[in-house]
């Protein structure tokens, strides 16, 4: 969608780019909503802190979602507890499955 915006070649390399078409791109990624991508679109929809829409990109998609654990640890929230005790998060069954890690790893050798 970027591309088509950007009116860059899809089938091109990244390589291929020349500076004009890398900053467009850059730029919309930045500012998506100026150059018209729905809001449903973008990844960080409705920021609990300031209540924006936004898109993140690179390691800005890690800070946040840490952030966000932390918040929800903090606030002694379920969903943040159940990532602080490291299992299942949205309603899985827990009794047969996701137990990896839950063992000491040592198991008894027969003889």
């Amino acid at each position: 969608m970027i591309c088509k915006i950007a009116q860059v070649d899809i089938n091109s390399r990244a390589g291929e780019l020349n500076e004009a078409g890398m900053n467009k791109i850059s730029d919309i990624l930045a500012k998506p909503l100026e150059y018209g991508i729905p809001k449903w679109f973008l990844n960080r929809q409705r920021c609990i802190k300031d209540g924006s829409w936004g898109q993140l990109i690179s390691n800005m998609v890690d800070t946040r979602y840490r952030e966000d654990l932390e918040r929800m640890k903090k606030m002694r929230n379920h969903r943040g507890l159940r990532h602080y005790w490291g299992i299942k998060v949205r309603g899985q069954r827990t009794k047969s499955s996701g137990r990896t890690g839950k063992t000491l790893g040592v198991t008894k050798k027969k003889k």
